[in-house]
């Protein structure tokens, strides 16, 4: 027993509890996060450095492997996403341009990587609902990128889902009142 718990069951009051995994900001807590939701913050991170610094992901990977927390992170989840969209930038930057009104270099890196992330697990993780990707690469924007930086990915994503997850998006919408 914590001991927050024990003073309070010792005082009759009810140990406190997380309302609702929010922080006062809106952000999620530490605590509530999924292990994806963590493979994708790690890979955010990691994709971060590879396009502001053109770091190797060999080095990428070990260096994010040692940070704290990374032990509660999907790592196969993290390993696809890091792998998959460095693998994978010609293509997905080919998806994302023409759904820019600004060339990709004057894209901020954070939410650059975000839709990466999300077109990627668009195109190659169906197990996760598009509206998921959507909403995790959005709060991603939120934590991590500028003030209204979660916009601009909403838009580019939500502008590619009808085209990367087609019968999931219509079947959404027909059935969304």
């Amino acid at each position: 027993m914590s001991d927050e718990q024990s003073s309070a069951s010792a005082s009759g009051r009810p140990p406190r509890q997380s309302r609702t995994g929010l922080t006062s900001t809106g952000a999620r807590k530490a605590g509530s996060k999924s292990n994806r939701s963590r493979a994708r913050e790690f890979a955010l991170q990691g994709l971060y450095q590879h396009l502001v610094g053109r770091n190797e992901v060999l080095d990428i990977d070990r260096f994010t492997r040692d940070l704290a927390g990374f032990h509660k992170a999907d790592v196969v989840h993290y390993d696809a996403l890091l792998r998959g969209c460095v693998e994978n930038e010609a293509a997905l930057d080919a998806l994302i341009t023409p759904k820019l009104d600004r060339g990709l270099t004057e894209i901020s890196p954070i939410e650059h990587a975000c839709m990466w992330i999300g077109v990627y697990e668009f195109q190659h993780c169906p197990d996760v609902p598009w509206r998921v990707v959507l909403n995790e690469c959005i709060e991603l924007a939120k934590e991590f990128g500028g003030t209204d930086g979660h916009k601009y990915v909403n838009a580019v994503l939500n502008g590619l889902a009808p085209q990367l997850r087609s019968a999931e998006v219509e079947h959404d919408r027909k059935n969304t009142p």
